[in-house]
Formats: structure tokens, C-alpha cells, sequence
């Protein structure tokens, strides 16, 4: 049989065959470069979210190489003979790969369900088990892509992401409210204090004003600060400060510790810290040099 399909194949067909299997791979090749270049000049001109296009994107290359292997085969003559045949076979074989591969359906399907309802999309910032954050880069056929802080990348399949409890830092509102809390000794001034939180959070540049105009009219502040706790050797304040998203709100945040700090210091305002006596206790005499000859 072996031999026959060889000897009925001519160099015809096989350039077909070879030309068919070169063009697949060029034709994928161009589809990803400029559909990748499309989705990125979207995201950042028109600021349109790049998770369906990258979704779609891999389903139109799998489909790509799909057709192009199938056109491949059925150039060759001797091949459409068999094809009958092996498709039974190969009806068996996608039943018992089926039982095997049901995690990587599952991965499919959950990758259909995140582009449907959205829980995240690229560019979010996600946090996962209290233990893994980062930006989503790309959500593939199988599993969701996420660089982290440190520009690593988490690979997370579709089926775990579609079960986890996820924090997204930019669903539907980006803005975030960022708590910059300072303790300050008893004995000092806390509507000084107060008002240093305040007034270095509202002349920050990341700082954003959320009041509605009706309430900048009722002259409510436009930074919140509370004392939220009086603690064994501190009273605890807090400043409700406002960013545009999350990576604005952490260096907001931390700008503010240090310019809070400094004012404390220039203006006498005490941050404490504990003090602890170690008193150590000697039972043995201290015997004089003359003593020990």
C-alpha cells in the first residue's frame, strides 16, 4: 500500500503538498504580525479593549493551520482514498483523545466564558490567592498570561481562572482609593497633624478630586482624614486619597509617607516608636584583679 501511494504521487502534487504547507505557515505568520500591530494601535489610539482581539486572534490562527493542513493532504490523490477510512479510525481515536483531554477543553470553554462575561480583561491588574498579582498580557485558548511586578510571567490555565475569587484593581471603575495611615505620638497635635495628611495629599500630582459638584458646594474635603485608632503607643490616622488607577495610587502612596515624614519632623509632630529597657542581672561578684592571683 506504502509503495503504491508513493508511486501514484507526482512531483505535481507534491509541490502542491509543500506549497500548501509553506503558505499555511506564512500566511499565520502575517496574520499574527499585523494582527498584533491592529491591536496595539486600537488599545492606545482609540483606547479599545484588546481581550476579544487577542482571543480571536488565536482562535483565526488555530483555524489557519487548520485548513491549511487539511488542503495540504487533499492535494495528493492517493490520500483522498483513504480518507474515508481514516476518518472512522480517526472518530475512534477523538473519542479516547477526548476522555484524555478534558482538562484542555475545560481550558476552552473557560477561555470562551472569560471573553463573554469579562471578570478581567488585558491590561487589568488582578491579584490571585493573596499571593500572585500582576497584569493580564494575553488570555490564549488554554490559559490566561500575567506579568507580574517583577516582569515575570504567571501562566495560569482558563480553567483556574475561571474558578478563583480574582481582586481586579480596574473593573469597571479605575479609580482607586489609596489609605496612606500615620501614627502620631499622644502628645501631639492631631488637628495639626491632620491637616498636614491633607494638605500634602491634596497638592499631589496623582491626586484626583472624586467630590460631586454639590458636594465641593457643601465644602465637604476634598481628602478625608480620620483617626481610626488609638493604639498602645500611637493614635493612628488615616487619609482617604484618590488616584486614576492602581499604579498611580501606589506611588501616590508612597510620595506620601515621605513628604508626611518630613513635614512631621520640620513641624514637631511625633511619630513614636516603642522603647524597651533590658535590665540585666548579675548574681556573681565582680572579683578585682588582685582577688584573681
Amino acid at each position: 500500500m506504502k509503495e503504491k501511494i508513493i508511486g501514484d504521487v507526482e512531483w505535481q502534487h507534491l509541490i502542491i503538498f509543500f506549497a500548501s504547507l509553506s503558505a499555511t505557515f506564512i500566511l499565520a505568520w502575517l496574520f499574527n504580525r499585523l494582527f498584533s500591530k491592529f491591536i496595539k494601535r486600537s488599545s492606545v489610539i482609540i483606547r479599545n479593549d484588546p481581550t476579544n482581539y487577542q482571543f480571536l486572534k488565536h482562535f483565526i490562527s488555530a483555524i489557519i493551520y487548520i485548513v491549511g493542513f487539511g488542503v495540504a493532504v487533499y492535494s495528493i490523490p492517493p490520500l483522498r482514498n483513504i480518507a474515508t477510512p481514516l476518518l472512522g479510525g480517526a472518530g475512534i481515536l477523538a473519542v479516547a483523545i477526548g476522555f484524555a483531554s478534558q482538562n484542555a477543553l475545560s481550558n476552552l470553554i473557560s477561555g470562551v466564558f472569560i471573553i463573554m462575561f469579562k471578570p478581567f480583561r488585558v491590561n487589568d491588574r488582578l491579584r490571585i490567592r493573596d499571593t500572585l498579582a500582576g497584569i493580564v498580557e494575553d488570555i490564549t485558548l488554554r490559559h490566561t498570561v500575567i506579568r507580574d511586578f517583577e516582569n515575570r510571567r504567571i501562566i495560569v490555565p482558563n480553567s483556574v481562572m475561571n474558578q478563583e475569587i480574582i481582586i481586579n484593581a480596574d473593573f469597571s471603575d479605575d479609580n482607586i482609593c489609596r489609605w496612606v495611615e500615620v501614627g502620631v505620638g499622644y502628645t501631639s497635635n492631631i488637628d495639626r497633624a491632620k491637616a498636614i495628611m491633607r494638605e500634602e495629599s491634596e497638592k499631589h500630582p496623582l491626586h484626583i478630586d472624586i467630590r460631586k459638584p454639590e458636594e465641593i458646594a457643601e465644602g465637604k474635603d476634598d481628602v478625608v482624614v480620620r483617626v481610626i485608632q488609638l493604639g498602645e503607643y500611637s493614635i493612628l490616622i488615616r487619609a482617604y486619597v484618590w488616584a486614576s488607577n492602581q499604579a498611580n495610587a501606589f506611588i501616590m502612596g508612597c510620595d506620601l509617607l515621605e513628604s508626611i515624614k518630613k513635614r512631621f519632623d520640620a513641624e514637631g509632630v511625633e511619630i513614636p516608636f516603642p522603647y524597651r529597657n533590658i535590665i540585666h542581672h548579675n548574681s556573681q561578684p565582680i572579683e578585682s584583679p588582685r582577688e584573681l592571683r
